[in-house]
């Protein structure tokens, strides 16, 4: 007895669409893009009138950048799951929208590395430094310096961007096979030769950034963690708060990339080598490959709802922006409310 029965499987083996991806994932994605947009453009709002006085900053500004952007791919998403714009839709989100997405989703892994490793030197090196020789003192506080200078940060930026362009170019040109409603449904099928070796090794380069990037979270964890729980052991009182706050904004960063990113990237692999020609796998195996791929996948799109609160955790001037806003709302509404009673 096969152990997928048969009846779950697509009458076109070129599509892997069931109820779950048809009728399940866009009414959750239109869900998350409504609150994503919210969350994201009050952050935008609230960042770009804050001025780029740390590298801290620079990155969390070019985090919400990367989400805005990763937002724009969620109506196409949608509307091509649902049905909607004919096989030419298909053909535009292969091309286009979902290289936006995958391009943007790894810019903002990259820069939540950077506010990690920036928090790390801040908070255990620089700490640690004091204990050292004059020479390593020099070296770390000039490191910390360096990754916490504005001029620095954008560069390292500009430097993730123009990555960003690297992969998103080449999936966009050699994506550029002849489509017609047979092929819009299966994005392989409108590469050329040289896009699909293109899509592989792009591939395999991504998810060893995200591996890469979440071994420094974790080492910054824990080494955070142990620093504060010295800190405490040390020095039982209030000294310990800066420790304790960069640890909970550390420990959320670690818990987005647990939840969001890590079941789509123990898939991905063995996913996209299905997708290749004479891949070798069972129809039956690429179905259940393509259901966890969309499933995690939505998990990672999820991200863009909780990237604000890792704004709001980590930078101290977001935070205080936003509840001064919130507290001056409420203040004006509170006079509106007495004006209006006071002319009854």
């Amino acid at each position: 007895m096969d152990p997928l029965n048969s009846s779950l499987l697509p009458t076109n083996q070129s599509d892997f669409g069931s109820t779950f991806t048809k009728q399940v994932l866009p009414p959750l994605y239109l869900l998350i893009f409504v609150v994503g947009l919210s969350l994201n453009g009050v952050a935008a709002w609230i960042f770009f009138r804050v001025p780029s006085d740390s590298g801290l900053v620079v990155y969390l500004k070019n985090m919400v950048v990367a989400d805005l952007l990763m937002l724009s791919s969620y109506p196409f998403r949608t509307a091509a799951q649902l049905g909607l714009g004919g096989w030419r839709l298909h053909v535009v989100n292969c091309r286009y929208t979902a290289v936006l997405f995958y391009s943007s989703m790894y810019v903002g892994i990259l820069f939540m590395g950077l506010i990690s490793l920036e928090r790390y030197i801040r908070i255990v090196r620089h700490s640690s430094s004091s204990s050292s020789s004059c020479r390593s003192r020099l070296g770390v506080l000039s490191l910390l310096h360096l990754l916490q200078s504005v001029w620095f940060a954008r560069v390292l930026a500009l430097l993730i961007w123009s990555l960003l362009l690297l992969g998103v170019l080449p999936n966009v040109v050699l994506t550029s096979r002849p489509a017609d409603e047979a092929t819009s449904q299966h994005c392989m099928k409108l590469k050329t030769p040289l896009g699909l070796q293109w899509h592989r090794v792009s591939t395999l380069f991504s998810v060893g950034l995200f591996w890469v990037t979440l071994l420094v979270l974790v080492y910054c964890y824990t080494a955070i963690a142990c620093r504060v729980y010295r800190s405490y052991r040390r020095v039982r009182h209030n000294n310990s708060d800066v420790c304790r706050k960069s640890n909970r904004s550390i420990f959320s960063i670690l818990a987005v990339f647990f939840v969001c990113f890590v079941p789509y990237h123990v898939c991905r692999v063995p996913y996209t080598l299905s997708q290749m020609p004479e891949s070798g796998f069972s129809p039956e195996t690429r179905f259940l490959l393509f259901q966890l791929k969309e499933g995690t996948l939505f998990l990672s799109a999820l991200n863009v709802c909780l990237d604000p609160v890792i704004y709001f955790l980590m930078c101290r001037t977001f935070r205080e922006s936003l509840l001064r806003k919130l507290s001056g709302r409420e203040r004006r509404r509170s006079l509106t409310t007495a004006q209006s009673l006071s002319h009854i």
